[in-house]
């Protein structure tokens, strides 16, 4: 799919490094990282690049990060697009507000506002006038003003949102930071009905998010699913206007979701990080290769045939289910302990020791290893397992159940969100679904779900291989960032061909 005429668009992102949040101490000290936001759209840059359009990207000028010693460490998407793109089509917001930070967000919610006033300022003031767009494409609250300034001045905008999460500020403190907000004052989204201007400047506080959302032409979440989750009110960690304004723009007929795609290192025919690489053909050797080197190096049994489940995802008490699994850890093990059933957790967080201490208690460390996130690890564990295991309560979108099946790695997870849109409950009698599903968000499920994986891994030898072999083959042309920026090139195509409503 190509633009139909060639306008010129403007990307504005505030993230420009790409090393998940899952990575412990090094991607911290880089990015609070919410989700694909900067190689989903390091992504799309390059694909609209390649294929001829005046594309442009806004971000902010991190000094410290391009130039000093973390340079390294930047994301291989930004670096392509670095070297790819003419430098005048790459804008670089300026201001000592992050010239020498060190990573893209702060511990401090005062020093993030200062921070998206200080990107937005120079992108309202500097980069749209110079660039002069035909549609600004803005992603999440840091750029939750653009959309205000872009309907005033008639140019459509997307707006992505990738995290649900917002800030406030009040207008004189956006004016005094250099942006005229006076200009597009009546196009935000404040806590209560705004009426009077000056009123308003003093003590009615603008949302970033709900603004964004409230102002932009069409907006869109990173699933469909997750999106109408918000809009029927799903969530009780949403906040309601955010909920709201975007069940205005779904009945309009201005929302949407596009699922990110997984990072092209995930691919086991080219990981370094794997013992031996393989493909769809000759995936069952590979894996097993695999496996018994993650066994030894772990101090697990060695066993090639022993079905080995893997945790990909944070270990917290909220968002992704920890608390199911270490309910029924000890059973499961159990239950399959002729079969010498292993999981593999490769991630920090708060459970992280609660697993730990099941182990110990039981006595069944050859069976269960608890690791830090190590990104030579991941990969290998992708290449190992069998199965992952995300039972997430909710997941805007989710990359590890698409990473996971194009490794050949079944997932076993909760259908919620992102995940309800990429996994369906396989059928070996039928040659359909890549995964387990369960639908109600308790241990009981999760069992289950188990139970469904583990049927499956004592199918004949045969049928098994079929059905991964089809499953990594539809994976890899599924889930992928041509796919991605394809659905953002054809949501492009719908809002240039729209007439505006300012």
């Amino acid at each position: 799919m190509t633009l139909s005429r060639n306008p010129r668009i403007l990307i504005v992102t505030p993230e420009v490094t790409y090393l998940p949040n899952r990575m412990g101490s090094l991607a911290s000290y880089l990015t609070a990282k919410a989700g694909g936001l900067a190689d989903v759209s390091a992504a799309l840059v390059n694909a609209l690049f390649d294929q001829g359009a005046d594309v442009h990207v806004a971000m902010p000028d991190y000094r410290a990060i391009f130039s000093g010693q973390m340079a390294p460490f930047l994301s291989k998407e930004l670096q392509a697009i670095q070297n790819k793109m003419p430098g005048e089509r790459i804008h670089l917001a300026e201001d000592r507000a992050f010239f020498y930070k060190n990573r893209v967000y702060s511990d401090y919610w005062l020093e993030n506002i200062k921070m998206a006033l200080a990107f937005q300022r120079e992108v309202i003031n500097n980069i749209v006038p110079r660039v002069q767009p035909d549609l600004i494409h803005c992603n999440d609250w840091m750029t939750g003003l653009i959309p205000a300034m872009s309907r005033r001045m008639g140019i459509p905008c997307l707006f992505t949102i990738h995290n649900i999460h917002t800030m406030k500020t009040y207008l004189w403190q956006i004016e005094d930071r250099g942006i005229d907000a006076a200009y597009f004052w009546q196009h935000l989204f404040y806590d209560r009905m705004a009426i009077e201007y000056e009123e308003t400047r003093n003590s009615n506080a603008v949302d970033f998010l709900t603004s964004g959302i409230f102002a932009a032409h069409f907006v869109n979440t990173v699933s469909h699913t997750f999106l109408m989750e918000i809009v029927e009110g799903r969530h009780g960690f949403v906040e309601k206007s955010i909920q709201q304004e975007l069940a205005n723009k779904w009945n309009a007929g201005c929302a949407a979701g596009i699922l990110n795609a997984p990072d092209p290192a995930f691919n086991p025919l080219y990981d370094k990080y794997l013992t031996l690489t393989f493909g769809p053909d000759d995936h069952d050797a590979g894996k097993k290769q695999n496996k018994l080197a993650l066994q030894k190096l772990l101090g697990l049994i060695e066993d090639e045939n022993a079905p080995v489940f893997f945790w990909p995802s944070r270990l917290d008490s909220i968002q992704k289910g920890s608390q199911l699994l270490s309910d029924i850890l000890y059973s499961v093990i159990s239950r399959y302990w002729e079969s010498n059933i292993e999981i593999v957790f490769v991630a920090n967080g708060e459970y992280q020791q609660h697993f730990k201490d099941i182990a110990q208690y039981h006595g069944i460390q050859k069976r269960i290893a608890v690791c830090d996130f190590s990104e030579d690890l991941e990969h290998l564990a992708y290449g190992a397992s069998n199965f992952i295991l995300m039972p997430s309560l909710f997941e805007p979108c989710g990359l590890p159940q698409m990473i996971a099946p194009i490794y050949g790695s079944l997932p076993v997870v909760h259908d919620t969100g992102g995940i309800h849109d990429t996994i369906n409950h396989l059928d070996s009698s039928k040659h359909t679904g890549n995964g387990f599903l369960f639908e109600h968000h308790d241990a009981a499920g999760l069992s289950w779900a188990i139970d469904q994986a583990m049927a499956f891994y004592q199918l004949p030898e045969k049928s098994r291989e079929f059905e991964i072999q089809r499953i990594m083959k539809e994976s890899i042309d599924r889930f992928n960032h041509s796919v991605t920026a394809r659905q953002y090139i054809d949501l492009y195509e719908k809002m240039l061909q729209r007439p505006l409503i300012n």
